[in-house]
């Protein structure tokens, strides 16, 4: 009897499909539920009330979450300077994480911030995969 491919483990394009789901879901969740948002009231001039997680100040807070959240997901879906956007996003949730966590948030709260942040974490350590621009660019590169 025959079995199909992709349910033996000499079907290889699963890893590359699996990175680019993850990739794009949590990517464009996070764009669409924050970023978007973040990136509208920067562009805007809009007054920010934010928090200072870090000690920097409300408005320089919301600015780098801004970026995290805004500019770093589009290089993540599209999976353009992955590693180095999905850093940033891992230590952007971390910060969240704590915060959360400090202020004695329950499961309710701290479950999409566990969601984000292993994402993102495990996007760092395995790369984009081969369906993204950072494989299509570095295969045609001579340096590749």
């Amino acid at each position: 009897m025959k079995t199909l491919s992709i349910l033996t483990k000499d079907w290889k394009g699963g890893n590359d499909i699996g990175l680019f789901l993850l990739r794009f879901v949590a990517g464009i969740a996070l764009m669409y539920g924050h970023g978007f948002e973040k990136l509208s009231v920067i562009l805007s001039g809009q007054e920010i009330n934010f928090m200072d997680p870090i000690g920097i100040g409300a408005v320089p807070s919301y600015y780098l979450a801004g970026f995290a959240e805004g500019i770093c997901t589009i290089f993540v879906v599209g999976g353009l300077f992955s590693r180095f956007a999905t850093a940033i996003l891992s230590g952007n949730f971390i910060v969240v994480l704590f915060f959360h966590l400090t202020a004695g948030h329950g499961f309710d709260t701290l479950e999409l911030v566990f969601f984000y942040l292993v994402s993102f974490i495990v996007l760092t350590l395995t790369g984009p995969g081969k369906i993204s621009l950072d494989h299509w660019l570095l295969k045609r590169s001579k340096f590749s």
